[in-house]
């Protein structure tokens, strides 16, 4: 990959949990390559840390010595929405100016570069969706000399690797989980507080699973205390991490104080890091957050039981998402 000319930037701002801003934050990685930007990843939205702290290089090993808070007094930038607000974050940036329009799905086109002609003469540029925008810029994929011929998969997963690598801690409680374990493992993710999956579907697949291959351990990863407990009354050799649970009302990550939130966001990435060392994964598609350990671990359709697969309401919604 060639060095980008000095001072070309693209700020690449997050919303949402672990899935959604990895996801996202990829494509704005490629858009940065396909118009020789460098990428610089802004999470100071207060969504894992307090507002104001990025919590990405503590989280990841940045590629670049470059901050996103080196650039807060710049007024030079596209879209020119952010003008004197690179301190702000689209939830901010929304509120102040469509305040509207926080479930609109074309809002982020107000707030990024242009997706179909993302080169633009300024050194400074903004990129931000809710979700994974790769689908939409496919076909400049295919005009790039580093990823001429690859899957929006494939890219998705080579950005990732570079700037999405854990920090150590995450990544050698990783290795320990799986030390000494036979394979194959099932890996099971259940989102179960503020959005839930259906359980009984997701039971019944990792039974299924487990009539073929009786002897194989199930790591699984969810944030509500009480199906964890229920699930492992439920199979045997079932192994989990450590970590702060909720309930069935309260996501982690936006609603539950903590008494040290950057160990619990590690303890985030633990999980979807997991999962992605897993040789088969039962989940559902509605979550970008087991979405992105499927891709990060390259886990093939065929070793992956989606309970939502053929689920039109769900499918439909994700179709309207990719392609908004």
């Amino acid at each position: 990959m060639s060095t980008p000319p000095p001072g070309r930037v693209l700020i690449v701002k997050a919303k949402g949990g672990f899935g959604n801003r990895i996801l996202s934050a990829a494509t704005g990685v490629v858009l940065a390559d396909l118009t020789d930007r460098t990428a610089v990843i802004d999470w100071r939205d207060g969504e894992y840390l307090p507002k104001g702290q990025d919590a990405y290089p503590l989280l990841f090993e940045s590629p670049t010595e470059l901050t996103a808070s080196g650039f807060d007094d710049r007024t030079d930038v596209v879209p020119a929405i952010w003008s004197g607000r690179l301190s702000d974050h689209p939830t901010d940036v929304i509120h102040a100016f469509y305040p509207n329009e926080h479930s609109n799905p074309f809002v982020y086109r107000k707030l990024s570069i242009d997706l179909a002609r993302p080169d633009t003469e300024s050194d400074l540029a903004v990129f931000w969706s809710y979700l994974p925008k790769m689908a939409r810029v496919r076909h400049q994929l295919a005009r790039s000399r580093r990823f001429r011929g690859t899957s929006t998969g494939d890219a998705t997963r080579a950005v990732l690797e570079q700037y999405f690598r854990p920090k150590e801690r995450v990544r050698s409680e990783v290795r320990a989980l799986f030390e000494g374990r036979s394979r194959p493992i099932i890996g099971v993710h259940i989102r179960y507080t503020d959005r839930k999956v259906s359980l009984e579907r997701i039971t019944s697949e990792v039974a299924r699973l487990r009539r073929r291959v009786p002897a194989a351990a199930i790591f699984l990863a969810t944030d509500n205390e009480a199906v964890q407990a229920k699930f492992r009354a439920r199979f045997s050799n079932v192994f989990v991490i450590d970590k702060v649970l909720g309930d069935d009302a309260n996501s982690l990550h936006e609603h539950v104080e903590l008494d040290d939130p950057l160990h619990e966001a590690e303890n985030a990435l633990i999980d979807m890091w997991a999962l992605s060392s897993c040789d088969w994964l039962v989940h559902s598609r509605q979550s970008t957050f087991s979405v992105a350990a499927a891709i990060i671990g390259d886990i093939p359709v065929s070793r992956q039981r989606d309970i939502d697969r053929w689920n039109v309401r769900v499918v439909v919604k994700r179709w309207i998402q990719t392609w908004a």
